[in-house]
């Protein structure tokens, strides 16, 4: 995925035909400005008129402080389209008003076009055309997170940590995350030039890359040991408790499971019934995750289903900090369920529910409507899980010694991101920082094909392993 706005997203999807709010007619055609400011007048004075509120209630006071300020908005917009040098597209201001009205919310809330919801529903159904790079916007700077593997971006060495300054030769300065991956994105067969600055480098360096289309497998599996499977979950998209299932019955076809480490490292989330699915599969009882909505007015329990087909071999669950949102919630309820010992690093720490909502026209908002809590009860907003045993991962042979010694942005560093509940809590200070930046070392043992040079390399993966033994 080449977005980083539901790269660390937990995801309800609410079909059209059960979310289609309409607006005043003035709302869906260019129509003068004042027209527009009375429909913001005549949509926030409805609830007033219905004595929605006493007179002189603090219900009474927010409403009419709302009010001034859609006043004030549209005063301003009827001002530019009045005053300003050039003629004005409202769609587009109105469009840009939206987005930014969203992302002064939390860094996971936001607008989407048609065509950027078209591409989100292409993601979460497994493939799309590109290039194969997911991004952030940090410090200002478009930044690679991570190549998708075997993309272009992959295989022309693109990393984590790469600031990506042009695209095709455009400045990316002033972008935002959806205008990158729309210029990202392309025809099948069809080149990009990147120009991209990285740590240790004079100046940029372009890439050249084509376009191809790119496949988004969630789950790779193979077979450690007899006996010692290993399952990694890149993401969660439609399909992934399927070929979790089909990998445990592959893994059984060779041997029956002793053991089995599943691997959520640098895995982003994604749909969040497909996270519940997955430890469901793992569970045969209790619950599995809670969502709670504004002021906890709103609980939701979901629960593992009895299934005599779960199975009592140990389990090693590998996280990072690149894992998050989805990831956690498997994590979180294998954890305090005592299913499974989590090794490695504290994860990501995004708590948070984002709902996309379509709206009429084909474009939809991601909002923030929920946090989530682990059975035990904890939110694990801005703190993440904490591993069972702390493991960082040893910066692999050859990795540059400048890109090792970056760290890795969660969610606690974003800006605006939501309070935790548990600030205050005493955290483990025990070390976990490692030689370097885990998600990217993590990157490159990922890569190793070879079972037994991989677990040479990758201490986290030996580790698992040794653990499994021993239950």
């Amino acid at each position: 995925m080449e977005l980083n706005g539901h790269r660390h997203t937990v995801v309800h999807r609410i079909p059209a035909d059960k979310f289609t709010p309409t607006l005043p007619h003035p709302f869906r055609s260019l129509v003068p400005l004042r027209l527009i400011s009375c429909a913001l007048c005549i949509l926030f004075l409805l609830p007033l008129l219905a004595g929605a509120a006493e007179p002189g209630s603090k219900e009474n006071k927010e409403q009419q402080d709302t009010y001034q300020e859609l006043e004030t908005f549209a005063n301003v917009l009827t001002l530019v389209q009045q005053f300003y040098v050039d003629q004005v597209n409202i769609r587009t201001m109105m469009h840009g008003a939206i987005n930014g009205m969203l992302g002064s919310l939390d860094p996971h809330s936001g607008y989407m076009s048609p065509e950027d919801f078209q591409e989100l529903e292409e993601e979460t159904t497994g493939s799309f055309t590109g290039v194969g790079i997911e991004v952030t916007i940090r410090d200002g700077i478009l930044t690679a997170v991570a190549p998708i593997e075997g993309t272009p971006a992959d295989r022309l060495g693109i990393k984590p940590g790469d600031q990506i300054l042009r695209i095709d030769g455009m400045l990316t300065k002033n972008m935002t995350l959806m205008e990158a991956m729309k210029k990202m994105r392309g025809p099948k067969g069809s080149t990009i030039k990147l120009s991209i600055h990285r740590g240790g480098w004079r100046g940029a360096r372009d890439f050249t890359l084509v376009r191809e289309d790119i496949p988004l497998f969630s789950v790779k599996s193979m077979e450690l040991e007899p006996g010692y499977g290993y399952i990694r979950i890149s993401n969660f998209q439609d399909s992934t408790t399927e070929d979790v299932l089909s990998a445990l019955d592959m893994l059984r076809m060779r041997h029956p499971l002793k053991g089995l480490v599943l691997d959520l490292r640098n895995n982003p989330g994604g749909l969040l019934d497909q996270a519940i699915k997955v430890a469901d599969i793992f569970l045969d009882h209790g619950v599995i995750v809670s969502t709670r909505s504004r002021n906890n007015q709103e609980q939701i329990l979901y629960e593992a289903h009895p299934d005599t087909r779960v199975e009592s071999y140990p389990m090693a669950v590998l996280i990072n900090g690149g894992s998050a949102s989805g990831a956690e919630i498997v994590a979180g309820a294998l954890q305090d369920h005592k299913r499974a010992r989590i090794l490695g690093t504290t994860s990501f720490g995004k708590g948070s529910v984002q709902t996309i909502i379509p709206l009429p026209d084909g474009a939809g908002i991601r909002l923030t409507t929920a946090k989530y809590y682990t059975p035990s009860g904890d939110s694990i907003q801005a703190t993440g899980i904490r591993p069972d045993i702390i493991t960082p991962l040893d910066t692999p042979p050859g990795l540059h010694k400048s890109v090792a010694g970056q760290q890795m942005l969660r969610e606690k560093d974003l800006p605006g991101h939501l309070n935790d509940d548990s600030a205050g809590v005493p955290q483990n200070t025990e070390s976990e920082t490692g030689n370097g930046n885990q998600e990217e070392s993590f990157q490159q043992v990922n890569s190793i094909l070879d079972i037994t040079k991989r677990i040479e390399q990758d201490n986290q993966l030996r580790r698992a392993l040794e653990v499994l033994k021993k239950d």
